[in-house]
């Protein structure tokens, strides 16, 4: 005879026991849906409140600003250091009269007037309620490149360009391009011995004895020398030396470095040449003590010019 001695089960509270877990856990994810539903809704509505106010700001910056008549350009204000005549520039800049003032691209019209290669940099500015204002400051040629260049038919045309002190090398301003015709004693000494094809239009020059000649010729016409005798050309075609002539009838040898030592030394030696009635045909600057010197002859001295008086570049300002 077998006894079951365990203890009777509660059928009944076990299955409420179930009943209850089952009831917790529908509770549970009904309140997940429920937070779901209430942040879905929160989003799309403030999502629906951002593109309101997104298109409702783009209507009234289109109605009050972009396309308001009060903002219209009527006057394009053009200032510049240089020659260049403000409607040509006007012209480069590409602003018409009567466009949106808040719809000029300022940063496409500093771009474009800073590649034409006779700028060096622009500012651009707008001035409320209807003016659009363009700074220019232009590169200032110090010297120049003259050769020719062979056309169709056989002909030779003869080509200038020129160069500002950092090399960059620029196209001659038309006549129609500019404010006022170039004066009668403007003057560029003319850079000699470099090969047609390192001359790139609107790009720097890499040469190291061209870069050396422009940074001669600008601490000459700093110099006292300036005032004293007329550059004619820079031969740059040795690789340790310029050689330079003047209207003088003088040839000076001159180092790649230091152009400031060797302008005094220059101005040593014709002062002391002047003092004895004698005028340089030769002097090697390059060397820095016992400078070699040669001096023309009589016959020869009688030639010389005297110095001219001539501008490096007639500089203004534009309105």
């Amino acid at each position: 005879m077998i006894w079951n001695l365990g203890r009777p089960k509660n059928r009944q509270n076990t299955r409420r026991h179930v009943l209850n877990v089952r009831l917790s856990s529908e509770q549970r994810q009904g309140a997940r849906l429920r937070w779901l539903g209430v942040a879905f809704g929160t989003a799309a509505s403030a999502f629906l409140v951002l593109f309101l106010c997104w298109r409702g700001g783009d209507w009234a910056l289109q109605k009050w600003i972009y396309r308001n008549p009060a903002f219209a350009v009527r006057e394009i204000e053009v200032d510049t250091d240089g020659v260049i005549a403000p409607e040509q520039l006007r012209r480069w800049a590409g602003v018409n009269l009567e466009e949106n003032l808040f719809g000029v691209d300022l940063a496409r019209i500093k771009r474009d007037l800073e590649y034409v290669p006779v700028v060096r940099s622009a500012e651009v500015e707008r001035l409320l309620p209807h003016t659009l204002r363009i700074r220019v400051i232009e590169r200032e040629p110090v010297a120049q490149f003259v050769f020719a260049q062979p056309r169709l038919g056989g002909a030779m045309d003869v080509v200038t360009y020129t160069l500002d002190e950092e090399g960059f090398v620029m196209p001659q301003i038309p006549a129609y391009q500019r404010a006022t015709p170039p004066a009668t004693n403007e003057w560029l000494p003319t850079i000699t011995g470099v090969p047609p094809a390192e001359i790139r239009p609107g790009r720097r020059v890499e040469s190291i004895q061209v870069l050396a000649a422009l940074r001669m010729v600008v601490a000459f016409e700093r110099s006292p020398m300036a005032g004293l005798v007329d550059l004619r050309e820079v031969f740059v075609g040795s690789a340790d030396v310029l050689l330079v002539n003047t209207e003088q009838r003088s040839q000076i040898v001159m180092g790649l470095r230091n152009p400031e030592q060797q302008l005094q030394r220059w101005r040593g030696i014709f002062e002391y040449g002047q003092r004895r009635s004698l005028h340089i045909a030769v002097a090697d600057l390059s060397v820095s003590n016992n400078v070699p010197t040669r001096w023309l002859e009589a016959g020869e001295a009688a030639l010389v010019k005297p110095k001219a008086a001539r501008i490096l570049r007639s500089k203004k300002r534009n309105a």
